[in-house]
């Protein structure tokens, strides 16, 4: 017995219900860059982490700068509270795309995470934005 089978697999059906949920919580970069090749996305992507510096600097194409700790009511205020938000943040050493994921439900609103965040992006060699 490997240790791939020294635990016993789950039925397909828990299997089913695991995957949706992690789908109904997460996106990936190759996702979140056809959505945005396709033209108006129906979600609001959220660049979660450090300065403005240094989303200027490098940023997703698209992406608004908003890390946890400006998420509030009134600034959500600005789109409508049915709006998907995509946040994402440095990369898998990161956690800040959680964090804001964590204020946004908080406050009632539809959330995904980008997995990868940063570096997903560029190691899909997708091209970033920089505003300097």
């Amino acid at each position: 017995m490997s240790l791939v089978s020294a635990i016993p697999n789950c039925s397909p059906a828990i299997a089913r219900a695991h995957f949706r949920r992690r789908l109904a919580l997460e996106t990936d970069c190759a996702d979140v860059a056809a959505a945005l090749r396709a033209g108006a996305p129906d979600f609001v992507l959220l660049h979660a982490v450090g300065s403005e510096a240094a989303f200027r600097k490098r940023h997703i194409p698209g992406a608004l700068h908003l890390p946890a700790r400006g998420i509030t009511a009134e600034r959500l205020g600005a789109w409508p509270a049915d709006t998907l938000f995509v946040v994402y943040c440095a990369g898998p050493h990161c956690n800040g795309a959680d964090r804001a994921a964590l204020r946004l439900a908080e406050l009632g609103r539809p959330v995904k995470v980008m997995l990868g965040g940063l570096t997903g992006w560029a190691d899909e060699g997708l091209a970033f934005a920089s505003e300097i």
